[in-house]
């Protein structure tokens, strides 16, 4: 059942991670065992939870279940809103490490650039990183007032900036800046969630190339080379987006979708918290 054809990034690091991966926010207890382990047999290498999704312990077990190689799995954890500062952030990464069951994960990355904390927070992840227990460390929701801060006080630049990016939330002076700085940039609520499933423009796209609007969103992250994780706990579903990966968009419909640009957000707009 091991479909290999997922694209993988090199990070800037030298570390590999899957283009395409599983998110499960919002999944629980057995829901969310269940949806890994699925995942992982059709295929899925890339896992991606968080301290605040309340899940790393149905996850960890997931994996150690699924009878596939740890190393063959990308594990990706996040460091919650109300860990942040620097002893704190040491203390949570070691629960969250608990919870899995694992003695290190892929990536370790800062959930949200919380207002308190975000500098201590980050020399803090930079530790986690030199004892070798995060193999790559990032961050998530960074638009670019904060990666320009966070330039400014990192020794290590981020391998990994996950935020929300779909063609109605082209976050471009973001992504200029991760290509420029070879920061891997990765999308959450990839396909909104559905709610733009119903924008003409797409469905033409749709009829053009016989795919669903899920695999068409996501095809577009893979060809803009940003890596994305949607979430979803039916196999079928888990099933489609993984066949995102199996055919390519013609540029110029890259091209055209960058164009859908509205502003449409699922989540909070990080400069909340600048």
């Amino acid at each position: 059942m091991h479909n290999n054809n997922i694209p993988y990034a090199k990070l800037n690091n030298g570390n590999t991670m899957p283009l395409l991966g599983l998110g499960v926010y919002d999944m629980y207890q057995q829901q969310a065992e269940q949806a890994v382990e699925a995942a992982i047999e059709i295929g899925y290498r890339l896992i991606d939870t968080a301290s605040m999704y309340e899940n790393e312990k149905e996850i960890g077990k997931a994996i150690k279940n699924s009878g596939v190689k740890r190393a063959e799995i990308f594990l990706t954890t996040k460091l919650n809103n109300t860990d942040h500062g620097y002893e704190q952030t040491l203390k949570a990464f070691d629960k969250s490490l608990q919870l899995l069951g694992e003695d290190y994960v892929d990536l370790y990355l800062i959930h949200w650039p919380i207002k308190e904390g975000r500098s201590a927070s980050w020399k803090a992840v930079e530790k986690i990183y030199e004892q070798g227990r995060a193999k790559s460390i990032g961050v998530a929701n960074y638009t670019l007032p904060f990666l320009n801060e966070l330039a400014t006080y990192c020794s290590i630049t981020p391998a990994v900036n996950q935020i929300e990016f779909t063609p109605w939330l082209f976050e471009k002076p973001t992504y200029d800046y991760c290509k420029q700085k070879g920061i891997q940039l990765q999308s959450y609520s990839p396909i909104t969630r559905g709610i733009k499933f119903s924008d003409q423009r797409l469905l033409d796209i749709c009829e053009k190339y016989q795919k669903t609007p899920a695999q068409i969103i996501l095809n577009w992250n893979l060809q803009l080379g940003v890596a994305t994780i949607p979430k979803s706990s039916q196999k079928q579903r888990l099933q489609e987006n993984f066949d995102a990966a199996n055919f390519k968009l013609d540029a110029q419909d890259v091209e055209f979708m960058n164009t859908f640009n509205d502003g449409f957000r699922i989540c909070d707009d990080p400069i909340i918290f600048f």
